[in-house]
């Protein structure tokens, strides 16, 4: 009598396979929902530059930038692009532009290089719309930051 034994592939790919097959009917015969208030994300503030600190360049083709979104309810401040400095202290990455000013400090954590196995900065924005950095010292300059990972609740 021969022996059947299942490999774990066949039943890995049938329990993958289960939910796709008991769903699909539905939702191929399915109505569409009806239109109604928009939820999710909706831009409040779209991508604005940040006017840089002299002592802070821009990296070509990814300009610091700021906007301001509102998802679910609650109002974000969202950063994006790329800098070279020279920080050897805290400092003046820059300052946001008039139309986006937070309510209250705001900080968030973003990628830097990597020296001495730090690799991040906190970066905060206040209400005059100052973004500042913190976290560089003489002995662990910061020579790049990545704003791409800041975000952070406003109201």
């Amino acid at each position: 009598m021969t022996q059947h034994t299942t490999s774990r592939r066949s039943l890995l790919t049938a329990a993958l396979a289960a939910p796709a097959v008991a769903v699909a009917g539905p939702l191929l015969t399915a109505t569409p929902a009806a239109a109604g208030p928009v939820d999710g994300c909706q831009v409040v503030v779209d991508w604005t530059a940040i006017t840089v600190d002299p002592a802070v360049v821009n990296e070509p083709g990814a300009p610091a930038e700021a906007r301001v979104i509102r998802l679910a309810g609650t109002e974000f401040l969202q950063l994006r692009g790329a800098v070279t400095c020279a920080f050897t202290a805290d400092g003046r990455l820059g300052t946001l532009p008039a139309t986006i000013r937070p309510p209250k400090l705001t900080r968030g954590v973003c990628p830097r290089n990597n020296s001495l196995g730090i690799n991040a900065v906190r970066i905060e924005a206040n209400t005059a719309g100052a973004v500042n950095v913190y976290g560089p010292q003489t002995t662990n300059k910061v020579t790049w930051i990545q704003l791409d990972n800041f975000s952070s609740v406003m109201s």
